[in-house]
């Protein structure tokens, strides 16, 4: 027979006494978690654990003694093990060490009086498994579920061990400070760890909880209005980065702020790693707004931007003077040229006009836009790329009719380089068929081709031009959507407790049995 006993290392240097603990059921196995100081009185220890079994719902009891006398106690092994008659078991743990030496003694006594020993040749062998309790209760290696949840799978020896101290927790309260009739060492038996913060937030933020939930259930209410499920509405607050940022954030503050507790590990992480994200948005922008506010920053920026607006509009009416004359030495169709040229002149025109009509509440929009980073600095990024948008509007116009008239040349000249070549495209079958044509349809489709062709490098100058522009206002916005995605979504959380307590990522351990004889075999056969 074997029989492994898993002993917690907070345990090493404990008084004498007794060792609470669980047998494991189906297996021959008995995990330790605590150890109960002598002097202590029988009824009272049976009294105690009698409550414990009714909080964890684990059968608790004591599984033996353990012995590490000090001087004026050299009788306490045979005291601790008269005990047996108290609590009977069906095996009775004796757990011994000297002072000074690492070395421990195991013996085990059966109900028939039997004496297992550990022995080196023979069947009956005690192994003795080190654990962290410590590192087991935070590392979430055990299963989180509900009390009447069932699993289909037979679970292992480990994730039973794992989940018997996990359930005792109860046990773990009673540390040093506490004036109890009962003494004993576990892995907080110095003191609970932030015991006192701890209990305050769980109190705290159950009624902060009930209160964001109600406030996001107002918001939803707010955002099913029928109004503002219109094609026009959605559309736009598709396109604006503080809507969709809006949208983001109530579904965090959801997934957050749920009564319901996490029902998995991987839950767990996915909450703490959004509410600490949250955390670092908020004060990310409250230092932006410290910094803003500081120094009438406000009134400098917003001195800055009509300049900056007006150099930006100076600029592209030199590039469209250029584009008029003959830009880089191309020979483009100069009547074409000169109508897009004046068009877009126009618009350039509308543009400085509208900045120069918005400048006077341009301080006050900023010093309203910059209160917004209290709700975090995604916020703020989400509404300067709006800014952005609107400030580049003329760009973006450019941008659309230039895109326009590229694909109608495109589309024009496909279509008559088919008329060429007797082909044309069948709507119905989604495919080009022969198709005759006579004289008139093909003089008229050469006219036409040969304007196209010939103003086809006019619009696509003017197509690159803007396209390029475009690229740089959305690169810019790029960089901004990127900002925000990374602190959206930059577990912080993990990769703390990857720094700090790495062992609270692991996995699930489990032991793999290896016949080494079978593999010796396998590998006499391969080599021969």
């Amino acid at each position: 027979m074997v029989l492994k006993i898993f002993f917690p290392q907070c345990c090493n240097t404990a008084d004498s006494g007794l060792l609470v603990g669980r047998w494991i059921p189906g297996h021959n196995s008995a995990v330790v978690l605590a150890v109960i100081h002598y002097p202590f009185i029988p009824g009272q220890v049976k009294k105690y654990l009698s409550e414990l079994q009714s909080q964890t719902q684990v059968d608790l009891t004591i599984l033996g003694s353990w012995s590490m006398p000090k001087e004026g106690q050299e009788g306490m092994d045979s005291f601790l093990k008269d005990l047996s008659t108290i609590f009977p078991q069906k095996c009775w743990l004796q757990l011994s060490r000297e002072i000074g030496k690492r070395g421990f003694t195991c013996q085990v006594v059966q109900n028939n009086g039997k004496l297992l020993q550990e022995q080196k040749n023979g069947d009956d062998k005690i192994i003795l498994v080190h654990y962290d309790q410590r590192k087991v209760m935070l590392s979430q290696l055990h299963p989180v579920q509900d009390v009447g949840q069932k699993s289909d799978v037979e679970p292992s020896e480990l994730r039973l061990v794992f989940l018997t101290v996990a359930q005792s927790q109860p046990l773990f309260f009673l540390d040093k400070y506490d004036d109890g009739p009962l003494k004993l060492t576990h892995w907080q038996s110095e003191g609970r760890e932030a015991s006192i913060i701890a209990e305050l937030l769980k109190q705290v933020s159950v009624p902060v909880c009930i209160f964001l939930t109600w406030l996001l259930s107002l918001w939803h209410w707010l955002c099913s209005f029928r109004i503002l499920h219109l094609r026009p509405v959605l559309f736009i607050s598709s396109k604006l980065s503080t809507c969709v940022q809006s949208g983001y954030r109530a579904v965090h503050f959801k997934t957050v702020f749920s009564p319901k507790k996490a029902a998995t590990h991987m839950g767990f992480m996915r909450k703490a790693n959004i509410f600490v994200s949250f955390l670092v948005d908020i004060a990310l922008g409250l230092l932006l707004i410290s910094w803003l506010y500081r120094e009438n920053r406000i009134s400098k920026l917003a001195d800055t931007l009509v300049p900056v607006a007006d150099r930006v509009a100076k600029e592209l009416q030199e590039l469209l003077e250029w584009l008029m004359g003959a830009p880089a030495g191309l020979k483009i169709n100069r009547a074409l040229d000169q109508v897009l040229g004046r068009f877009f002149l126009y618009h350039i025109h509308l543009w400085i006009s509208y900045i120069h009509l918005m400048s006077p509440f341009i301080e006050r929009i900023l010093w309203y836009v910059g209160l917004s980073a209290c709700l975090g600095l995604t916020f703020a990024l989400s509404i300067l790329s709006d800014i952005v948008a609107l400030l580049t509007f003329h760009i973006y116009c450019f941008y659309v009719y230039g895109a326009r008239l590229y694909c109608l040349k495109i589309y024009g000249l496909s279509s008559l380089w088919r008329l060429f070549r007797g082909k044309k495209w069948n709507v119905l079958r989604q495919r080009v068929d022969s198709c005759s044509y006579d004289l008139d349809q093909l003089f008229i489709g050469t006219l036409l081709f040969t304007i196209l062709l010939f103003l086809f490098p006019t619009t696509a100058l003017y197509y690159l031009v803007f396209t390029l522009l475009r690229l740089v206002v959305v690169l810019f916005q790029g960089v901004i959507h990127l900002s925000v995605d990374f602190i959206n979504s930059f577990p912080l959380f993990a990769i703390g407790l990857r720094i700090c307590r790495s062992y609270r990522l692991a996995g699930e351990p489990y032991f793999l049995s290896v016949n080494f004889s079978k593999l010796r075999f396998i590998h006499r056969l391969k080599a021969e």
